[in-house]
Protein backbone atom coordinates (compact mmCIF):
# COMPACT_ATOMS: atom_id res chain seq x y z
CA UNK A 1 0.00 0.00 0.00
CA UNK A 2 1.42 3.26 -1.18
CA UNK A 3 0.98 5.94 1.57
CA UNK A 4 2.60 9.59 2.03
CA UNK A 5 2.45 12.09 4.66
CA UNK A 6 2.73 15.89 4.09
CA UNK A 7 4.66 17.64 6.98
CA UNK A 8 5.97 21.05 7.77
CA UNK A 9 3.17 23.33 6.99
CA UNK A 10 2.43 26.53 9.31
CA UNK A 11 2.00 30.17 9.92
CA UNK A 12 4.24 32.35 8.99
CA UNK A 13 4.29 35.44 8.10
CA UNK A 14 4.92 37.53 4.69
CA UNK A 15 8.24 37.13 3.49
CA UNK A 16 8.79 34.12 5.40
CA UNK A 17 10.31 30.33 4.74
CA UNK A 18 8.98 26.92 5.59
CA UNK A 19 10.01 23.28 4.61
CA UNK A 20 7.58 20.96 3.23
CA UNK A 21 8.35 17.42 3.46
CA UNK A 22 6.44 14.20 1.83
CA UNK A 23 7.38 10.62 3.20
CA UNK A 24 6.31 8.01 1.41
CA UNK A 25 6.02 4.07 2.59
CA UNK A 26 5.00 1.45 -0.24
CA UNK A 27 6.66 3.18 -2.71
CA UNK A 28 10.50 4.14 -3.45
CA UNK A 29 10.33 8.03 -4.19
CA UNK A 30 13.55 7.93 -6.56
CA UNK A 31 11.51 5.60 -9.06
CA UNK A 32 8.81 8.04 -10.03
CA UNK A 33 7.83 11.55 -10.63
CA UNK A 34 6.80 13.59 -7.44
CA UNK A 35 4.73 16.67 -7.84
CA UNK A 36 3.63 19.38 -5.10
CA UNK A 37 -0.05 20.69 -5.28
CA UNK A 38 -1.88 23.60 -3.76
CA UNK A 39 -5.59 24.11 -2.65
CA UNK A 40 -6.16 27.52 -1.83
CA UNK A 41 -9.33 28.68 0.55
CA UNK A 42 -11.79 28.31 -1.90
CA UNK A 43 -10.08 27.91 -4.74
CA UNK A 44 -9.24 24.66 -7.23
CA UNK A 45 -5.98 22.47 -7.27
CA UNK A 46 -3.18 24.61 -8.59
CA UNK A 47 0.15 22.50 -9.73
CA UNK A 48 3.07 24.16 -8.16
CA UNK A 49 6.69 21.72 -8.90
CA UNK A 50 7.55 18.27 -9.78
CA UNK A 51 10.98 16.58 -9.98
CA UNK A 52 11.22 13.54 -11.86
CA UNK A 53 13.02 10.67 -11.61
CA UNK A 54 16.27 12.42 -13.83
CA UNK A 55 15.99 15.31 -10.69
CA UNK A 56 15.15 17.59 -13.41
CA UNK A 57 12.61 20.02 -10.99
CA UNK A 58 9.81 22.08 -12.77
CA UNK A 59 7.65 25.05 -11.11
CA UNK A 60 5.18 27.08 -11.44
CA UNK A 61 5.60 30.56 -13.18
CA UNK A 62 4.21 32.18 -9.59
CA UNK A 63 6.82 30.36 -7.44
CA UNK A 64 9.76 30.25 -9.60
CA UNK A 65 12.92 31.75 -7.87
CA UNK A 66 11.09 31.43 -4.58
CA UNK A 67 10.30 27.46 -3.82
CA UNK A 68 12.80 24.64 -4.61
CA UNK A 69 12.20 20.89 -4.92
CA UNK A 70 14.49 18.44 -4.05
CA UNK A 71 14.62 14.64 -3.23
CA UNK A 72 16.22 12.92 0.02
CA UNK A 73 16.33 9.58 -0.64
CA UNK A 74 18.09 8.27 2.97
CA UNK A 75 14.22 9.35 3.73
CA UNK A 76 12.42 7.93 0.78
CA UNK A 77 11.15 11.52 0.93
CA UNK A 78 11.05 14.73 -1.33
CA UNK A 79 11.59 18.18 0.18
CA UNK A 80 9.39 21.66 -0.79
CA UNK A 81 11.78 24.38 0.60
CA UNK A 82 9.73 27.57 0.52
CA UNK A 83 11.08 30.85 0.85
CA UNK A 84 9.89 34.82 0.48
CA UNK A 85 6.55 33.33 0.86
CA UNK A 86 3.84 35.19 -0.08
CA UNK A 87 -0.19 35.55 1.18
CA UNK A 88 -1.18 34.02 -2.26
CA UNK A 89 0.89 30.93 -1.59
CA UNK A 90 -1.16 29.69 1.52
CA UNK A 91 -3.31 26.68 1.26
CA UNK A 92 -3.34 23.11 1.71
CA UNK A 93 -0.11 21.22 -0.10
CA UNK A 94 0.11 18.01 -0.83
CA UNK A 95 2.90 15.94 -2.45
CA UNK A 96 1.52 13.27 -5.48
CA UNK A 97 2.90 10.93 -7.02
CA UNK A 98 2.75 9.71 -10.62
CA UNK A 99 1.97 11.28 -13.77
CA UNK A 100 -1.63 12.94 -13.40
CA UNK A 101 -0.95 15.74 -10.37
CA UNK A 102 -4.72 15.41 -9.82
CA UNK A 103 -5.06 12.17 -8.64
CA UNK A 104 -6.34 12.30 -5.18
CA UNK A 105 -5.89 8.59 -5.10
CA UNK A 106 -2.04 9.84 -5.41
CA UNK A 107 -1.30 11.57 -2.48
CA UNK A 108 -1.63 12.38 1.08
CA UNK A 109 -3.23 13.81 3.38
CA UNK A 110 -1.69 17.51 3.05
CA UNK A 111 -0.28 20.10 5.02
CA UNK A 112 -1.46 23.23 5.86
CA UNK A 113 0.23 26.45 5.06
CA UNK A 114 -1.16 30.09 6.20
CA UNK A 115 0.95 32.83 5.38
CA UNK A 116 -0.42 36.40 6.88
CA UNK A 117 1.04 38.97 8.72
Amino acid sequence: EVRLVESGGGYVQPGGSLRLSCVASGITLREITVHWVRQPPGKGLEWVSRLDTRDWPRYADSVKGRFIISRDDANNAVHLRMYSLKPEDAGMYYCVVGDDYADEGRRGQGTQVTVSP
